[in-house]
């Protein structure tokens, strides 16, 4: 009778532990979507427009801001591992240009080394109303006041 219940905790707690360290295994995720070299290929420079590249490789992952500007196509791979917090760890941009016609310019990759971090600074405009206290600001314009200028209007 022992043996058979020594079996069953010997089971149990090999499927937790399988479970835990499944648990602990990295897992990829792909975010985003650039077209394979073969599909690049048919773009031709000069030649195609705007038009005709989301026809050969489908709508942009984003665009530029002006009309004339470029197309991306943006993929990451991303690692998630236990408890700590996804890690980019393979970026791909695809950056196509296109000149003030609408016609290709040029079609370009960047990875993740090409990358650059850039700081984002937050910057207000301070005004000068922090310094200046209640009772100045409520009674600061009764020294400005004219009667002349009260008695024309």
């Amino acid at each position: 009778m022992t043996s058979g219940i020594s079996a069953r905790v010997k089971l149990v707690v090999a499927v937790a532990g399988i479970a835990v360290l499944s648990g602990c295994t990295a897992q990829y995720r792909t975010h985003g979507y650039v077209p394979p070299e073969e599909e690049l290929q048919q773009i031709v420079p000069g030649i195609d427009t705007r038009a005709s590249v989301e026809d050969t490789i489908g709508v942009p992952t984003t665009a530029s801001v002006r009309t004339e500007g470029g197309i991306y196509y943006v993929e990451s791979q991303v690692r998630h591992f236990a408890w700590r917090r996804p890690e980019v760890i393979d970026r791909t941009v695809l950056a196509i240009t296109f000149d003030e016609t609408g016609v290709v310019d040029n079609v370009v990759t960047y990875g993740l080394e090409d990358g650059q971090v850039v700081p984002l600074v937050r910057r207000v405009t301070q005004s000068s109303d922090r310094d200046i206290g209640f009772i100045r600001k409520l009674f600061g314009n009764i020294g400005g006041l004219n009667a002349s200028e009260l008695l024309t209007n």
